[in-house]
């Protein structure tokens, strides 16, 4: 890219990454017992447990400033996926509930502990919750979004466990819904090789390489 490229700091990726470098700044919290908040907007989820399979990645996660999240999210107003967002009316907790829900999927799993989470949270207007999560996945791919999926999945419900058990719920087993549904064709074993394999062939999926990459880009700069 020419360092003589027009910038315009209201296109889309720059608007992106400024969420994004928001909520890598945020403050890190305990995901276990989060202090209940309004509103809606972006999380990302960061693991620092001694579970084999994510040792590679918890190692950048020891500090008080953890650089690789396993999970990033986000969680938007009631009725938004609808088109019925109410503007004016009071906050509501989306993003409190979608991370409570995603504490009570660890403390289910047989093989995780809470207190091996930490959380960075962004409260942010609705417009950009979708751009801000969209990119952090695409540049840091966390594992939980990318090769270990099913995290976030919700119970489908009485009638619909005909589909497979999703691949998280292989590897971390103790979700009662997950367990009516198919078993999976893979192993749990066969999955943590593949997580260990993408973990050792790219081992540092750091906040500070994401935000470098990102000033690279937003101002032209040529490496």
């Amino acid at each position: 890219m020419s360092d003589f490229q027009l910038y315009n700091p209201l296109d889309k990726a720059s608007l992106g990454a400024s969420v994004a470098e928001a909520l890598l700044c945020r403050k890190v919290r305990p995901l276990a017992g989060l202090p209940a908040f309004d509103g809606a907007g972006v999380y990302a989820i960061y693991y620092t447990g001694t579970l084999p399979v994510y040792l590679r990645l918890a190692s950048h996660n020891q500090s008080d400033d953890p650089q690789a999240p396993i999970y990033v999210g986000k969680a938007v107003p009631d009725g938004a996926r609808k088109g019925r967002a109410r503007t004016g009316s009071a906050p509501a907790r989306a993003l409190y509930r979608r991370l409570r829900e995603h504490a009570e999927s660890i403390e289910a799993a047989e093989n995780l502990k809470l207190s091996d989470f930490v959380c960075r949270v962004l409260v942010v207007d609705d417009i950009w919750i979708p751009l801000g999560e969209s990119l952090l996945i695409a540049k840091l791919a966390p594992i939980w979004n990318s090769l270990v999926d099913g995290f976030g999945n919700h119970d489908p419900g009485r009638g619909r466990y005909g589909g497979q058990r999703p691949r998280w719920d292989v590897l971390h087993p103790g979700r009662a819904w997950a367990m009516k549904c198919q078993p999976h064709t893979e192993t749990a074993e066969s999955i943590a090789r593949e997580v260990e394999a993408r973990l050792a062939s790219e081992p540092s999926l750091a906040q500070s390489r994401f935000l470098a990459e990102e000033r690279r880009v937003a101002f032209g700069a040529r490496r």
